[in-house]
């Protein structure tokens, strides 16, 4: 793969000759990652562009793949995340849900976080119809077995049924919130896409959740997780980095890929882990630079150094 800054000297020079067509040689993929990174290096973000994430889960993220059993758990540092999946009443039966994961569900939750600090509410509306709320996502609504409808129902159904603990320690004390983020979602219900009157229109988080959410938001640039949808370990590194950059002084921070690893990576194992997690995490960390302009982060021997860095939405005057 390309590095970043290859692929956008390719199109500064291949733009000069083709305006109005893909630069020669790239795909469409890289051609609209390089169009999103000119995008947010020359705009500043407008508030439609905020989203935003609790920064515990810019910590510790839900698993990228499926999980084999009903438990998932995640620990960094001083920081832990562990995922219980949980029930849901079809009307006759509860019927098991697996752990939530993959971008679907951190998609679907930077959304309703940010339209619950908005309102100043821990009920959204969200549309009267299923097709709907995938729009506000930024995705358009397709059927089958792989579609963004099935997966967005699949996911948000686990979302919606499991239980989260987050833990995190302070120099004085060591905190853990147990509980559901999402305290009553009914849209799934007998639903199908052309019954609208079966979707509610409303999600409500619990109360303790938006609490921890109100304190503890980290905001994120929309255009740029938009463009990392296709990957949930491009979104994980992006929030991260968004949320620890900025709070760098004095010296830089090594993070070596054992660390990395720790963080983002926990499936891989053996002897060549560090290897392995690697090679998917330097050319997701790419993708992210190229969003992230303002980013200071490099790979160094061992691991990758950041340094501090603008958050991608400024600071507030």
């Amino acid at each position: 793969m390309k590095s970043f800054s290859q692929l956008f000297s390719q199109y500064q020079s291949d733009i000069e000759v083709k305006n109005n067509s893909r630069p020669q040689g790239l795909s469409r993929a890289e051609s609209e990652l390089i169009d999103a990174s000119v995008r947010i290096k020359s705009d500043p973000p407008s508030s439609n562009d905020f989203t935003f994430m609790h920064s515990i889960m810019c910590q510790v993220g839900l698993p990228r793949s499926r999980v084999n059993g009903t438990e998932f758990e995640r620990r960094c540092g001083a920081v832990g995340l562990y995922v219980r999946a949980g029930k849901i009443w079809d009307g006759k039966q509860f019927v098991q849900q697996p752990v939530p994961y993959g971008p679907m569900p951190r998609l679907v939750m930077a959304y309703l976080n940010t339209q619950a600090l908005r309102s100043k509410s821990p009920e959204i509306d969200v549309g009267n119809s299923a097709r709907g709320f995938l729009k506000q996502l930024g995705k358009e609504s397709s059927g089958g077995k792989n579609g963004s409808y099935t997966n967005f129902r699949k996911q948000l159904m686990a979302l919606s049924a499991c239980s989260i603990t987050l833990g995190f320690s302070t120099a004085e004390k060591a905190i853990t919130y147990d509980g559901k983020p999402i305290q009553k979602f009914e849209a799934w219900i007998g639903n199908n896409d052309n019954q609208g009157a079966l979707w509610p229109g409303i999600i409500t988080f619990s109360q303790e959740y938006f609490t921890t959410l109100s304190e503890h938001a980290v905001p994120l640039d929309l255009r740029a997780i938009n463009e990392l949808t296709t990957s949930a370990l491009a979104m994980d590194i992006y929030a991260m980095l968004a949320d620890r950059l900025h709070r760098i002084s004095g010296r830089p921070v090594v993070l070596h890929w054992h660390n990395l690893r720790e963080q983002f990576g926990q499936e891989y194992t053996g002897e060549e882990a560090d290897k392995n997690f690697k090679k998917k995490f330097l050319p997701a960390l790419q993708r992210v630079l190229a969003v992230y302009p303002d980013a200071k982060v490099k790979k160094v021997t061992g691991g990758i150094l950041m340094m501090s860095s603008p958050p991608p939405i400024p600071y507030r005057d």
